[in-house]
């Protein structure tokens, strides 16, 4: 089912009831599909079994460190 973004925001319940039902919402945006809505299967491993997951276990900074020294400017002057 295709669904708008004024929809998602109107009529979120009736969109709920849909995905409680099983089906697979594509939300548009201006016309163009943006996001999909699936249901949750409890039953699917979490995204924590992910190989993603704990990429960076082995650093020896703690994560606030890593993830300042992400965000800091560049800076490209000579």
């Amino acid at each position: 089912m295709f669904a708008t973004a004024k929809d998602l925001r109107f009529n979120i319940s009736m969109l709920f009831d849909l995905l409680t039902k099983g089906e697979d919402i594509t939300i548009t945006y201006r016309g163009k599909p943006r996001a999909k809505l699936i249901p949750f299967n409890a039953d699917e491993p979490s995204p924590k079994s992910s190989e993603m997951f704990g990429m960076l276990k082995d650093e020896a900074k703690d994560v606030d460190t890593t993830v300042r020294d992400m965000r800091k400017g560049r800076n490209f002057a000579l």
